[in-house]
Order: structure tokens, then sequence, then C-alpha cells
């Protein structure tokens, strides 16, 4: 059984106003309010409903999954909200940081040690991260894209960096 199977994780078909949102969401002005204003809201909207949904979940129709990393300097716990792409049986995970300068904090963690776990709905599984392979690169960024055609928008204003992206596969693997 997949990832996303385990978790319960599934991709619903916006409508015509959440696809009004991922196209703000996605532009260069919404996307920097939402890097800046998102996680916290997405952890508060998660932690009223016990899990349950998010924030942008809601009225983007974007599943948002919980994944847990240790804190490359601090060894803490940190979380960070984000889209799960199905790929295989794992899900791929994109480091586009809303199209901005900076890879996210939460790619350097993995990359520093990839033991994770990832929750949605209150369903949590152990993975271990690796990175994309070049032949498998192509796939899971047509995949991503049609997941959330917003991730187009995002790789074409990023400069100065290669996108990571990461494969979450089970632990027990």
């Amino acid at each position: 059984m997949g990832i996303a199977a385990e978790l319960g994780y599934v991709l619903p078909r916006p409508n015509a106003g959440q696809r009004a949102m991922q196209a703000v969401a996605s532009s260069r002005p919404g996307a920097w309010v939402l890097a800046r204003v998102l996680p916290a809201t997405d952890r508060g909207v998660a932690r009223l409903t016990r899990g349950r949904t998010t924030l942008s979940g809601g009225v983007s129709a974007l599943p948002t999954l919980v994944l847990t990393t240790t804190g490359r300097r601090s060894g803490r716990a940190r979380e960070a909200q984000l889209i799960g792409v199905p790929v295989g049986d794992g899900l791929a995970l994109l480091g586009t940081n809303f199209g901005q300068t900076r890879t996210p904090t939460w790619v350097l963690n993995l990359e520093a040690d990839p033991r994770a776990s990832v929750s949605y709905r209150g369903v949590t599984c152990d993975v271990v991260a690796r990175a994309v392979t070049e032949a498998e690169r192509p796939e899971v960024l047509d995949r991503a894209v049609a997941v959330y055609p917003g991730y187009a928008r995002y790789l074409a204003r990023v400069r100065g960096r290669e996108v990571r992206i990461l494969i979450l596969e089970r632990a027990d693997h």
C-alpha cells in the first residue's frame, strides 16, 4: 500500500471558486502574502479541527499534509504544511517556497536527516525522504502541475537555485 492510500490522502477536484483562489495564491503578490501568513494560519486551523482540515485545504481544495522533520540545527521537531503529489507508492514534495529565492527550511532539514513523519487528517506514518532522480523529475513535475497549476508559476519565478524535489517513501522499505 502506498503512503497516499495509507493516509487516506485524496486530491479533490476544485470548484470554480477554489480554482480562482489557486490562481491568486500562485500570483507573485498572493504567494508573497501566503508565504508569510499561511503556515501559522494552517497550523491554527489544523489544531482547532484536530487535524481534519486546514485553511488552504478548504478554500483552495489543495489537501495539506503535515510534515514533521528534525531541525538540522536545533534537533527539535519542526512542522511544515505541504501539498503532496502522489508518485508510485510515495509522495513527492516540491521545495518551491511559493516561488521565492530561498530553499525552504523543511528541505534542508530532510537533507540533513531524511527520517520524518507525515500526517493527514489525523493519520500519521513514518517516512524517509530521498531526492528525486533526474529520470523521475519530468514526470513528477508534470504530476505536480496537474495537482496544483500554481507550481508552474512558482517554478518560473525561482531564480538562482534548483527547486529540490523529494520523494517520501515508507520508513519500513
